[in-house]
């Protein structure tokens, strides 16, 4: 287990300095046993870990497949407007995708329903998940620091929940997870207004489901 862990640090460092594509990186996940792996990529990264780890470690392929198929998701979702895009590491240490939107897109202030704006987005991020039904997803909404959670933590759940009614509205059937995570969790400053105005957001996570993960045991993932 000891040496596991040591490689795991070793290629985590190595991913750093070689900015490998997702295909890459899966490899070197597999190889390496995913799940003790990805906990410290996420760790490292700051990411918050996602998915249910596959329990077993996976082989080389598997991760190289799943992340080459994660690539795809991510180029598509790239095309989604307002949203920004970022590859994740899941419970597994497989590659993901994070696709965040402001919540000022979505919402009103201090509003968990979705104006009409915010039909297009969501739209488009549907049609990236209908595409990929092999990728599970979930959401986590965020406030910023403003007001306490008695009031920040209710209106993040409600605001993951219209995103998430939003998304099953259009046909998405993979949501695993939804949470609201409050003030807890910025990614800015919240004594500024611009930073407030990034904390203030809804995240979107694309990980490898179970089905994906058969796939690309089997060597049929494309």
């Amino acid at each position: 287990m000891r040496s596991i862990k040591v490689l795991a640090v070793a290629l985590c460092a190595g991913m750093v300095m070689t900015g490998c594509n997702n295909f890459q990186k899966g490899a070197a996940i597999g190889a390496a046993g995913g799940a003790a792996l990805g906990a410290v990529v996420g760790k490292i990264a700051g990411n918050t870990v996602v998915g249910a780890a596959v329990g077993t470690a996976v082989g080389a392929g598997t991760g190289a497949l799943i992340g080459r198929h994660m690539d795809k998701v991510k180029k598509q979702a790239e095309a989604v407007q307002n949203a920004q895009v970022q590859e994740i590491e899941d419970a597994n240490g497989f590659k993901g995708v994070k696709v965040t939107f402001d919540s000022g897109i979505l919402f009103a202030t201090n509003s968990s329903t979705l104006s009409s704006s915010a039909n297009s987005c969501i739209t488009q991020i549907a049609n990236v998940l209908n595409q990929n039904s092999d990728v599970d997803v979930a959401i986590f909404g965020h406030t910023d620091s403003t007001g306490n959670d008695a009031i920040n933590d209710p209106l993040s759940l409600k605001r993951a929940q219209a995103v998430e009614k939003s998304l099953k509205s259009k046909g998405v059937s993979t949501i695993k997870r939804v949470e609201g995570q409050g003030s807890h969790n910025p990614v800015a400053d919240n004594s500024t207004a611009e930073g407030k105005k990034q904390n203030r957001r809804v995240e979107v996570y694309m990980y490898a489901s179970e089905q994906m993960v058969k796939e690309a045991e089997a060597g049929t993932l494309k």
